[in-house]
């Protein structure tokens, strides 16, 4: 999955030894809001020391981080994480750009509209029936006992 926004936040660094292995671990999460119409915030998170210091993620800087969600249950509750395995950063003018240049999505179904410039074929000529796919109302006078319009 793929985010792209503008980091708002950069949380403290967390760390520790692992129980099983022995070996000291590293870990950062960060907040990231999009740039959409109606903006989003979310938070995701790199592991290993390593790639902290690679990635080196500063607050407002604008970034497009590609993830993997994982949840896990802890006491009858879920928890989602977002575990970033890449991080790109974007020109900030390009990501504004592109977000004030956003369409709304078209409802589903529809057809989306026809490229600039773009003429319609000639109309052939059809038979009368197509034009008036219904028959012609019967009038059946002023004495009927019926007098709704259907």
């Amino acid at each position: 999955m793929e985010i792209e926004g503008k980091v708002i936040a950069v949380l403290p660094e967390q760390g520790g030894v692992s129980p099983r292995t022995g070996n000291a671990w590293k870990s950062q999460e960060y907040v990231i809001e999009t740039h959409d119409q109606y903006p989003r915030k979310c938070c995701f998170r790199v592991f290993g020391a390593d790639r902290i210091s690679a990635m080196n993620i500063q607050v407002g800087e604008e970034l497009r981080v590609s993830f993997d969600v994982d949840a896990r249950e802890y006491q009858g509750r879920w928890y989602n994480t977002l575990s970033a395995w890449r991080v790109d950063r974007v020109d900030p003018a390009a990501a504004q750009a592109a977000a004030m240049g956003a369409q709304p999505m078209p409802a589903p179904g529809a057809f989306p509209p026809p490229p600039a410039g773009f003429a319609p074929a000639a109309q052939t000529a059809t038979p009368a029936v197509q034009e008036n796919p219904f028959p012609p109302v019967q009038q059946e006078g002023e004495n009927s006992a019926d007098d709704l319009p259907f």
